[in-house]
């Protein structure tokens, strides 16, 4: 097993028959190279000989008329160890069956093992299997595991033709079934955590892909179940060492969990565990997703109209759409065809004829035939260098059809063209980005953003640069070093191999390399300080760099994950974007007020004159805290927030005689808004007495820290001091683990370096933030340039950023 991800094949596994399942399931926990499939069915089989002995038992050796059935995962012989056991109980009306179940069920629940069961006569098992399709599915995989063979074999047999009889009837209910699970648990192969069982390309599809076969003998062509055992075996592998690992029946493979799968099945980390369960999920999707796209075939009536098209030559009708392709299928029903090649058409192997193909099905939302894929494997040749005009803007044409290009071009990439048409694209490929942030494999996330881009190119001069400039934007990440400075290098030599011209290629680049400008800057520099827009205007240099940069942020941003884009970021970015257009048209910009106290604030001034208590203004999300000038005051402000669970977005601080005004945005950090008059009590307090806030920020953030789940790797703390990022004031950065209590304690130890906080932007990444402050030195009121001050304030804040991860 060692180094790969198949199928144990050491199956000198077998233990002593034994009184207790449980203790004969921990003897194989125990032998650590049972591994996947091996696995299962030693402890299947021990599960087998148990029960057989508790139903001769329980029988009195008088078996006669009574059969004990195994369905689901342990008929098929996959017990995992936390697996349910699924059993019924058949008999032919023997009156003491009733005393018989109890003496096999009570024994089952005293060992603590989950139980399915039911007891029945098989007329009854049949009946129930008319009416419920998960019943009826269960009884697919059913075997007599002990008694009477002759009371369940003619069930068995009776369930399957059942089964075949009423498909047409039973498969859309399932396929509505299908969807909607694979909406509800996403993607194995492009997850972070995937559940191995119920996401789109787990075991579960693999067991109704077995049904399907079953009711519709035809599907076997469209079926390679080899390669959806090898895929299936490389999830139960995972699957039985995540149960042995945590020691119960979970299916989702968490961060905390990958390193120790991984050294279970003698992988070298977990980098190569997840590509190798990308690769199993890829498959079994694949596979699942055109089956269900086959509806002509679910009724014999709509199959003699059009046989299924399968490896001895497509049939049915066909409708030529362009030169060398055509649409195949039922006519008038547009979405349940396939895209074909002609019957005419030569094939030369010019690459550009698959990516037309491509761009046909993606238009379409049609997949391309098997047959079809077929002959483009063997024939499509590796481009010309430079690429041809037209094979250029084929791969555009994919790529501007949106989202339904993706299932595209995964057919494509199933059969390894594009790797052929890119060969940088085989280092990306399943490549997983181990931390919450991101949502998808590096391969996904390219597609994802370039696709996601098609819909904003209505917004640029070149919507043929977007599409390619996402596709590329994070191809640096399949090697060694910074990910944008190796992709720099490499957009540039894809590009002119594409046969971009030069001027072009350096905006591929400019792409790349600023394409975490936007954001960054908008979420972590002060928009009215005229140094920010300058420093972007001249690093973008254009307006149409600018536009496309725009453009990509929300593609990338949009193709990262949930977190990555929300109104907050869109309008920050947005805010930026039309301030450096300005700034670019040569247009001025606007003048700051004299104070950025507002008349509002003046009038909360008033307030905390008269009653000595600080005031909390909200206006969600943002909340305005005015108050009387305190040392330390933004640090105990942000450790109340955080005791509200709040999470700070973004702060300013000013000053005007006695009183201090700072302005939050705030995110709900479980998604409700706390109760706004019990905040301000806890700020009356902690400006009264500051002494216990620490300890019940730590105390909050170790009940936190015990429901979430945890990076799957140390984030390592840096600190940045910049003096050129703003005009008047130092910027400091600091990257670290997020934690309750962060800005809290970062913020106390900028205030005991003697530095006073006028502005900070907070961008959170996954398990990670970048705190950003806007300083002045408390005595001169200006920048803080003394190296040896800039070193203390470094090691200070080092100190305060890692009490995140002691916690």
């Amino acid at each position: 097993m060692a180094g790969t991800l198949g199928v144990a094949t050491n199956s000198t596994s077998v233990v002593r028959s034994t009184v207790s399942l449980r203790s004969a399931r921990q003897e194989l926990l125990d032998q650590p190279h049972l591994h996947g499939v091996d696995f299962c069915r030693a402890y299947s089989a021990e599960a087998d000989r148990w029960l057989s002995g508790l139903l001769t038992d329980a029988a009195g050796g008088e078996a006669g008329g009574i059969a004990l059935v195994a369905g689901g995962g342990h008929g098929r012989g996959e017990l995992c160890p936390g697996s349910d056991l699924d059993v019924v109980l058949v008999h032919d009306g023997r009156r003491d069956i009733a005393k018989i179940a109890d003496a096999i069920w009570y024994p089952v629940w005293d060992e603590g093992v989950a139980l399915d069961h039911s007891v029945r006569r098989p007329k009854e098992v049949l009946d129930v299997a008319r009416e419920d399709l998960r019943a009826q599915l269960g009884l697919l995989d059913g075997r007599v595991i002990a008694g009477d063979p002759g009371v369940a074999d003619q069930m068995l047999g009776q369930a399957l033709e059942l089964w075949r009889s009423r498909a047409p009837n039973w498969l859309p209910i399932l396929a509505e079934q299908v969807r909607e699970r694979h909406r509800t648990h996403g993607e194995v192969a492009f997850l972070l955590e995937p559940d191995l069982k119920e996401a789109h390309g787990g075991l579960r599809d693999v067991h109704v892909l077995s049904a399907a076969r079953l009711a519709i003998p035809a599907l076997a062509d469209l079926v390679d179940i080899d390669s959806i055992i090898r895929a299936a075996g490389t999830l139960t592998a995972a699957r039985v060492e995540l149960h042995r690992s945590t020691g119960r029946a979970a299916d989702r493979l968490l961060l905390q969990d990958q390193d120790q799968v991984a050294t279970s099945l003698d992988l070298a980390n977990a980098d190569v565990l997840m590509a190798g369960i990308a690769e199993a999920g890829r498959t079994i999707s694949w596979v699942g997703d055109d089956v269900w796209r086959r509806r002509s075939l679910w009724t014999r009536k709509r199959q003699s109209r059009w046989p299924l098209m399968g490896k001895g030559g497509d049939q049915g009708t066909l409708r030529p759409v362009e030169t060398g392709i055509a649409l195949q299928g039922p006519e008038g029903e547009p979405n349940d065809g396939q895209v074909v090649l002609s019957q005419e058409v030569v094939v030369t192997g010019d690459p550009v004829l698959a990516l037309r193909i491509a761009a046909v099905a993606a238009e379409r939302g049609i997949p391309i035939a098997r047959s079809t894929l077929d002959v483009l494997e063997e024939t499509t040749r590796v481009p010309a260098t430079p690429w041809p005009d037209e094979l250029r803007q084929a791969l555009v044409r994919v790529l501007t059809a949106g989202p339904p290009a993706i299932p595209a071009l995964e057919a494509l990439d199933q059969r390894g063209l594009m790797a052929r048409l890119l060969p940088e694209w085989s280092a990306v490929r399943n490549r997983p980005q181990r931390n919450a942030y991101h949502r998808f494999t590096v391969d996904r996330h390219l597609l994802e953003a370039a696709t996601r881009a098609a819909p904003l190119a209505h917004r640029v001069a070149r919507p043929d640069l977007l599409v390619i400039g996402a596709l590329l934007h994070d191809i640096g990440k399949g090697f060694p070093g910074d990910h944008t400075e190796v992709g720099i290098s490499m957009v540039a030599d894809i590009g002119s191999r594409m046969g971009f011209s030069a001027e072009d290629v350096e905006t591929l680049v400019a792409m790349v390399r600023y394409h975490l400008l936007l954001p960054d800057v908008a979420t972590r520099r002060d928009l009215d300080d005229p140094a920010t827009v300058d420093a972007v205007a001249k690093a973008v240099g254009n307006r149409n760099t600018l536009d496309l940069l725009a453009a990509l942020t929300e593609a990338d941003s949009q193709a990262t994950g949930p977190a990555a884009w929300g109104p907050w970021k869109a309008g920050l970015v947005a805010d930026l974007v039309r301030r450096t257009a300005a700034h670019l048209a040569g247009d001025k910009p606007p003048a700051l007020p004299d104070s950025p106290i507002t008349d509002a604030q003046r009038s909360l001034m008033q307030e905390v004159e008269r009653t000595g208590q600080p005031t909390l203004f909200v206006d969600e999300p943002h909340v305005t805290v005015v108050a009387l000038d305190h040392p330390g005051l933004l640090a105990a402000v942000a450790g109340v927030l955080a005791l509200a669970g709040l999470d700070v977005r973004s702060a300013n601080v000013a000053s005007e005689g006695r009183f201090a005004v700072e302005v939050f945005v705030v995110d709900p950090a479980r998604g409700r808004w706390p109760d706004w008059q019990h905040v301000t009590s806890d700020l009356e307090q902690v400006l009264v007495d500051a002494s216990t806030l620490s300890k019940r920020l730590e105390d909050h953030a170790q009940t936190y820290a015990s429901s979430g789940g945890k990076a799957p790797e140390p984030v390592r703390t840096q600190v940045t001091v910049d003096n050129a990022a703003s005009a008047t004031a130092t910027v400091i950065e600091v990257h670290a683990a997020d934690g309750v209590g962060l800005l809290h304690r970062v913020t106390q130890a900028l205030f005991d370096c003697g530095l006073d906080v006028v502005a900070a932007r907070v961008s959170t990444f996954g398990h990670e933030v970048v705190d950003a402050f806007y300083v002045h030195d408390s005595s001169s009121g200006g920048k803080l340039l003394d190296a040896d001050r800039i070193r203390a304030v470094d090691r200070s804040l080092r100190t305060a950023a890692d009490g995140t991860q002691s916690i």
